[in-house]
C-alpha cells in the first residue's frame, strides 16, 4: 500500500509497520508537533469526560438546543460517524487503568484528524453511561479512501440499459419502485485519489461518501490507532479495548427510527424505507432492495441478502416439480398392487411374519402395516426416480446461474478486480499478541511476528484431535438413540397390544411409526444440545491455533462449524438411508450390536417411508427453532432492555442510546446465516429421493427466513460495520463439494432404501403372471422361516397360534431347500442390478452436471462489455488528465525537455487506451 499525502494542518498518517517496541506490525500514526490548535477536534488537551466541545467560530453549544434522536453532533451540522461508550468508576483502580487508556486513544484520534462529542454520563437513562460521537471530516474521509482505493463515480453511465422484456408487465405487482431499487445513478467508477478531487463527481463533500463507507472508513482508523505501551510493547485497536473492557461498545448509528422518518432534511431515512418496502412480511413476494441494502449494510451483506434470494427463487422450480411428484404418489397411492397386497386380508392377512424382537415380542399378520404401506408409495414410485435426476441437474444450474448473477453483481457494486480488503488480510490483534517471535516479511522486507511451525504443528493436532473426539461424541449419541429405539420397541408392540384405547388408532400409529417418529425427536434435541455446546468449542479452538489473518479465521471455523453440524444433522439420516434394516441377519442368526441388541429391521414397504419422518422433523424443527431463535429472542432482549427508556419523551431518548439498546452484530453474524442456509441446502439435495416435499419446505422456510433476517437487521440489530465481499466465499466450494456428494447419495437411497429396483427386476425377470405383472411382488420379497430354528434367545416366549412358519424380508431358500436359508438367485440378481443402476444414474448425472457448466459461462457476455467499456473510459479520463496537467507545466517552460517527454507519454497512453 502506497503512502497518504500529506494532510492539511500538517497531520501525517504513517501507514507503516510498527516499530520493535511495538506488538505488531499494524499502522500507527504520527502527529507533526506544530498542529494547527484552531483546527476543530485537534486540540491535545481534551479529555474523554468533557461534555461540550468547541467547534470553528468557538462557541459554546447548548446540549439541550437540538433534539437527541439525531445522527448529528449538537451543532446539527456534522454526522455522527461512529459512537463509542464506557462506564466509569473513578474510585476502582482498574478503572483508572481504562481512563488513562481512553485518553490516550482518543488523544491519538484527534491527533488523526477525527473530531469527537462526549455525552456524560448523567444524560444517559442509567446515569452511568458515558457515549463518545465520533466525525470524520472531509479531510480524514478523502485521505483514507485512498488508502482503502474507494471507488467513486467518474462519469455517468453512457452504456444503453438492456431491452425491456415484455413479460415485465406481468412482473409488476413483484416490482419495487424504482426509487427503492436504484436509490442511486449508475455511474462508471474509479479509485478515489486525493490529489485528483476534480476528476470526480463530487457535488457535496459532506454526502458524497455514504454513511456505510464513513462507517468503514472510521472503524479502518480505531482499529489501527494506539493507545499506549505496555510491558514494552505498543498496543492499538478499539477490538483489544473493547476485550478489556475500557470501551463497552463501538458501533456506527442507524439513520432514523426504523417506523418513521428522521426530521432532518440531510438524512435521508433508509432504515425507515428498508423497514417499510423490505422487512415487512407483508412485503414477501416482492423483490429485494439490492443496491439500497448495498448501500445501508455494505457489499458483504448485500451479497448474502443476493445469494439467499437467488437461491430462493430456483428453490420456487424444484417446489413445483417435487410438489407435482408428491402428488403423483398420492394419486396413485390406490392403484399401488403391493400395498393392496399387503392391506388384503386373503394375503397380507394370511401372511405370518416372524417377531421384531426377541422373546417378548410376539408374530404378527403383515394387513398391521397396511396404512403405513400406502403412505410408503406416496414417496416411493417411479416419480422417485425421476426427481432424484431432476434435483442432480437443479443443483448444477443454481450453482452456475449463481456465478453469472454474482458476476454481475461485482460489476454493479464495483467489486471488479477486488481483493479481500485489508481489513479481512490484516494481521489479527490476537496473533500479533500471542507471537512474539519475528522474522522478515519476503514481500515488505519488515520485520512481522510469526507463529513457529512447531508451535503451529501442536495447536493444529490438539485442534484436530479435539474436532475428531466431538464428531465422536456425535456418532457415539447417534448409537444411544439406535439403543433407544432396539430397546423401546418391545415396550411399544406390549403397550399398542394390550391397551383397547389405541386401537380405533393401530392401524395408523404402528410401534415402528412410535419408534421412529419418538426416536426422531429425541435425535434432534441431542442435535441442537451437541451444536449449542460445540459451538463455543470451535470458536475456543480455532481461537487457540492463532490464525494470522482475519479471513483465515473465518474460514478455519467455516469448516469446524460445517463439519461438525454435517455430522450432526445428517448422521441420523444416514443410518436410516444406508445402514437400517441392510445387516439384520435372518431369524436362526440375527445380527446384534455390542452382542445385546437386535439390529432394526425396515418395514415390509421398505424404510424409505422412515427415511421421510426421520428428515421431515429434524428439517422441520431446525426451521422452526431457528426462526424462534433469530425473530423472538431478541426482540424479548431488546423489550426487556429498553422498558424504562420508553417511558421518556422522543426528543430525550437519544439516538445512540437507542442503538446502544439494541442486539450487536458480530463479526460472525452472517457466518451463522450461511450456515443454517447451508445445511437446509443439503437436506434437499442429499436426500430429497426420499421427500420430494423437501425444496417445498425449504422454500417456504426461505420467504420467511429472507423477512426474518430482513426484520431483526433493521429493527433488533445495531448497524453493522460496513465491509466489502465480492462472493460467498468458502461457502461456494462447500456447496460444490454438497452437489457432486447429492448425486452419490440419492442414487444409493433409489437402489438402496427404495423398493424400486427389486420391483423392477421382479416385474421383468420374476412375474409369474403376465397380464399383471406386480401380482405376487409381496409373497416374491418375503422368505419362509421354520419357527423350530429359532435360537433360545429369540424363541418367542408366547405363540399362542402354535405358528410353525413365520415369514420375513428377505431373499432366501426355504427350510426344506437344500441350500437352506442361503441367498437365492434372486437376491444376487436384484444387487447386480442396484450397483448397475448407482453407476448408470451417477455417471448419467455426472456428465449432464458437467456439460451444463462447460455450456453455461461464469460471466455474461453482457458483463465483459460493460468492464471493458468502464476501464477504457477511466484509463482515458485519467491520462487525458495527466496530458492536460503535464501541458499546463509545459507553458509554464520549467524544464521543457523532460515535461516534453511526459506529454508525449501521457498522448501514447490515451492512444493505447483507445485501440485497446
Amino acid at each position: 500500500m502506497s503512502r497518504s499525502g500529506q494532510m492539511e494542518h500538517e497531520t501525517l498518517i504513517e501507514m507503516s509497520a510498527t516499530t520493535d517496541g511495538e506488538d505488531g506490525n499494524g499502522p500507527f500514526f504520527e502527529t507533526n508537533s506544530n498542529i494547527d490548535s484552531d483546527n476543530p477536534g485537534i486540540s491535545e488537551g481534551l479529555s474523554s469526560t468533557e461534555s461540550t466541545f468547541l467547534i470553528n467560530n468557538h462557541q459554546r453549544i447548548d446540549k439541550h438546543h437540538q433534539s437527541k434522536d439525531s445522527v448529528f453532533f449538537r451543532d446539527g451540522l456534522r454526522r455522527i460517524d461512529f459512537v463509542l461508550s464506557y462506564t466509569d468508576d473513578p474510585n476502582k483502580e482498574t478503572d483508572k487503568k481504562k481512563a488513562e487508556r481512553r485518553k490516550e486513544f482518543e488523544s491519538n484520534l484527534i491527533k488523526t484528524g477525527l473530531e469527537l462529542e462526549t455525552e456524560d454520563k448523567k444524560e444517559s437513562e442509567s446515569g452511568k453511561i458515558y457515549f463518545i460521537k465520533i466525525h470524520a471530516p472531509w479531510d480524514v474521509l478523502s485521505t483514507y479512501a485512498e488508502v482503502l482505493g474507494i471507488k467513486v463515480p467518474i462519469k455517468e453511465n453512457d452504456i444503453d440499459p438492456p431491452r425491456e422484456n415484455p413479460l415485465d408487465c406481468l412482473l409488476k405487482p413483484f416490482k419495487l419502485p424504482n426509487h427503492v431499487m436504484y436509490p442511486e445513478p449508475d455511474y462508471f467508477t474509479a479509485a478515489f485519489s486525493k490529489q485528483k478531487q476534480e476528476l470526480f463527481l463530487i457535488n457535496d463533500q459532506n454526502t458524497f461518501f455514504s454513511p456505510a463507507t464513513r462507517n468503514r472508513i472510521v472503524y479502518y482508523i480505531l482499529s489501527r490507532c494506539p493507545y499506549g505501551t505496555e510491558e514494552g510493547k505498543k498496543k492499538f485497536g478499539i477490538k483489544r479495548l473493547q476485550n478489556n473492557g475500557t470501551y463497552t461498545s463501538a458501533y456506527p448509528l442507524h439513520d432514523c427510527q426504523y417506523w418513521k422518518k428522521a426530521k432532518e432534511e440531510l438524512c435521508h431515512s433508509e432504515r425507515f424505507t428498508l423497514y417499510s418496502q423490505w422487512a415487512k412480511f407483508a412485503r414477501f413476494y416482492k423483490e429485494q432492495p439490492l443496491d439500497l441494502i448495498r448501500k445501508y449494510y455494505g457489499e458483504k451483506i448485500g451479497i448474502y441478502f443476493a445469494w439467499l434470494g437467488y437461491y430462493t427463487e430456483m428453490l420456487f422450480y424444484a417446489a413445483v416439480v417435487g410438489f407435482f411428484c408428491f402428488l403423483y404418489g398420492w394419486i396413485t397411492m390406490d392403484d399401488n398392487l403391493g400395498s393392496k397386497e399387503i392391506c388384503s386380508p386373503d394375503i397380507g392377512g394370511q401372511i405370518i411374519m416372524c417377531p421384531l424382537c426377541d422373546k417378548t415380542c410376539e408374530f404378527w399378520k403383515l394387513n398391521t402395516t397396511c396404512e403405513p404401506s400406502r403412505y410408503s408409495h406416496m414417496f416411493d414410485n417411479v416419480a422417485t426416480l425421476f426427481f432424484a435426476i431432476f434435483m442432480g441437474i437443479w443443483v448444477t444450474l443454481f450453482l452456475e446461474f449463481w456465478k453469472r448473477r454474482q458476476a454481475r453483481l461485482e460489476y454493479e457494486w464495483d467489486l471488479v478486480d477486488f481483493e479481500e480488503e485489508q481489513q479481512q488480510l490484516q494481521l489479527r490483534p490476537e496473533y500479533e499478541v500471542k507471537c512474539t517471535q519475528k522474522r522478515k516479511n519476503p514481500v515488505t522486507q519488515e520485520m512481522e511476528p510469526y507463529l513457529p511451525i512447531t508451535s503451529k504443528a501442536a495447536r493444529f493436532c490438539f485442534s484436530g484431535a479435539t474436532v475428531l473426539f466431538w464428531i465422536s461424541l456425535i456418532i457415539a449419541s447417534m448409537i444411544a438413540v439406535i439403543v433407544y429405539r432396539l430397546a423401546v420397541y418391545a415396550a411399544f408392540a406390549s403397550i399398542m397390544e394390550n391397551n383397547d384405547a389405541l386401537r380405533p388408532v393401530s392401524s395408523l400409529l404402528t410401534p415402528q411409526l412410535a419408534t421412529s417418529v419418538t426416536a426422531s425427536c429425541l435425535n434432534f434435541i441431542i442435535i441442537m444440545i451437541l451444536n449449542f455446546l460445540y459451538e463455543r468449542v470451535a470458536i475456543w479452538i480455532t481461537d487457540m491455533e492463532i490464525p494470522r489473518t482475519h479471513l483465515e479465521y473465518e474460514n478455519r471455523l467455516t469448516m469446524k462449524m460445517f463439519l461438525f453440524q454435517f455430522v450432526n444433522y445428517y448422521s441420523s439420516c444416514f443410518y436410516v438411508a444406508f445402514f437400517k434394516g441392510k445387516f439384520v441377519g435372518y431369524p436362526a442368526e440375527y445380527t446384534y450390536m455390542f452382542n445385546v441388541w437386535r439390529n432394526e429391521e425396515c418395514d415390509p414397504a421398505g424404510c424409505l417411508i422412515e427415511l421421510t419422518t426421520q428428515l421431515t422433523i429434524v428439517m422441520a424443527g431446525k426451521q422452526i427453532w431457528g426462526n424462534i431463535q433469530e425473530a423472538i429472542v431478541p426482540y424479548i432482549l431488546n423489550w426487556w432492555g429498553s422498558r424504562k427508556a420508553r417511558n421518556n419523551p422522543e426528543d430525550l431518548y437519544s439516538r445512540w442510546e437507542q442503538d446502544y439498546d439494541l442486539q450487536t452484530f458480530g463479526p460472525l453474524g452472517l457466518f451463522y446465516e450461511y450456515l443454517e442456509m447451508v445445511i437446509q441446502f443439503g437436506f434437499i439435495t442429499l436426500f430429497v429421493a426420499s421427500f420430494p416435499l423437501a425444496p417445498l419446505l425449504a422454500l417456504l422456510n426461505n420467504i420467511l427466513e429472507i423477512r426474518v433476517d430482513s426484520w431483526k437487521l433493521t429493527t433488533q440489530f445495531r448497524r453493522p460495520i460496513a465491509s466489502k465481499a465480492h462472493s460467498i466465499g468458502v461457502w461456494q466450494e462447500i456447496l460444490n463439494g454438497m452437489a457432486v456428494l447429492s448425486v452419490v447419495t440419492n442414487a444409493f437411497i433409489v437402489a438402496f432404501t427404495s423398493d424400486m429396483i427389486p420391483r423392477l427386476v421382479y416385474f421383468y425377470a420374476y412375474t409369474e403372471n403376465m397380464d399383471s405383472r406386480m401380482s405376487g411382488y409381496i409373497n416374491s420379497s418375503l422368505s419362509f422361516f421354520d419357527v423350530v430354528d429359532f435360537s433360545n434367545d429369540s424363541m418367542p416366549i408366547e405363540n399362542e397360534m402354535n405358528i410353525t412358519t413365520c415369514r420375513y424380508r428377505d431373499y432366501r431358500y426355504p427350510p426344506d431347500h437344500g441350500r437352506k436359508y442361503l441367498h437365492t438367485m434372486q437376491y444376487w440378481h436384484i444387487l447386480a442390478a442396484k450397483m448397475a443402476f448407482i453407476i448408470i444414474m451417477e455417471h448419467v448425472v455426472f456428465v449432464v452436471k458437467f456439460f451444463v457448466a462447460w455450456l453455461i459461462p461464469d460471466v455474461p457476455s453482457e458483463v465483459k462489455a460493460r468492464i471493458k467499456r468502464e476501464k477504457y473510459l477511466t484509463q482515458k479520463i485519467l491520462h487525458e488528465y495527466e496530458l492536460c496537467k503535464w501541458q499546463e507545466k509545459l507553458r509554464e517552460k520549467s524544464n521543457c525537455a523532460e515535461v516534453a517527454k511526459q506529454v508525449f507519454a501521457s498522448k501514447g497512453k490515451v492512444q493505447l487506451s483507445a485501440a485497446m
